[in-house]
């Protein structure tokens, strides 16, 4: 699949989801945990007053949150469907401070001379390219000196996913290795999923920037799509809770699991 088709996938399968998507949020546990712990680790690094850019920003749940603490909001997104979503909410509370804008992070070119404090984009959007030096260098254009850039990415590695080597489906336990990536499925439809780990991050951005965070998410904790897990057994959840946040931002456990979070700041 070339850039584009991939590209237009991606926008159209969201599209599609952007309906059911708050629904979708709000209903799993496991998603909420996981937003929540981001929301944290972001927001002290954070300042009322300051701009922030989010990139694949789905129906603005992020972004709504973030201008509640104070922050100017840039929400950005390709899919037309979410769009619409987050600009009726605009609608709904014209008190906050979110603009919307329909804009891939494939071209952030399109922000002309705009300049933002921070950065953030959550729940491996960024994993919809296999172009991620383009966005990243997109991001260095927009981030003034002494912001922070917050991703929340799809590492190689899950020890969830590697799970399945016990069924004897060795393909789906080491999918995320596969060079070129994968192929992912949503709402019908078809597009590729590539793996970027907290290094690729790190080593295309380059001395200019510190990593002043790094964490793992749903390393012992099942990820979302484990939802039932919680309901069933909500006594092992707090233990594997308990035990994930005893290591989730140690070597090496830092660069694993179903998703990790990484915070850098641009060198002033």
């Amino acid at each position: 699949m070339n850039g584009t088709d991939q590209r237009l996938a991606v926008s159209a399968a969201f599209s599609r989801q952007s309906p059911v998507f708050d629904a979708i949020d709000e209903g799993n546990t496991l998603i909420t945990r996981m937003r929540t712990i981001v929301r944290s680790e972001a927001i002290r690094h954070m300042r009322p007053g300051q701009d922030l850019l989010e990139l694949n920003a789905g129906t603005g749940i992020d972004a709504f949150w973030f201008a509640d603490q104070g922050l100017r909001v840039l929400a950005t997104d390709d899919a037309a469907g979410m769009i619409d979503r987050m600009r009726a909410k605009q609608q709904a509370h014209p008190e906050a401070a979110v603009e919307v804008m329909s804009c891939s992070f494939l071209h952030l070119d399109q922000l002309g001379d705009r300049r933002f404090d921070h950065v953030f984009s959550n729940f491996g959007g960024l994993n919809c390219t296999d172009r991620l030096d383009r966005v990243l260098d997109g991001i260095d254009r927009v981030l003034r000196p002494g912001g922070t850039c917050v991703l929340v990415l799809m590492p190689h590695f899950s020890p969830w996913e590697a799970l399945a080597v016990l069924k004897g489906r060795l393909r789906h336990a080491f999918r995320r290795f596969r060079r070129g990536g994968t192929t992912a499925h949503l709402e019908g439809i078809t597009f590729t999923c590539t793996y970027h780990g907290p290094g690729t991050v790190i080593g295309h951005l380059g001395p200019g920037y510190t990593v002043i965070a790094q964490r793992a998410l749903s390393l012992t904790v099942p990820p979302p799509h484990h939802e039932g897990l919680p309901r069933r057994w909500p006594r092992l959840l707090r233990a594997l809770h308990t035990i994930e946040e005893a290591i989730a931002h140690r070597w090496p456990f830092h660069a694993w699991g179903d998703h990790v979070l990484i915070i850098l700041r641009k060198r002033a």
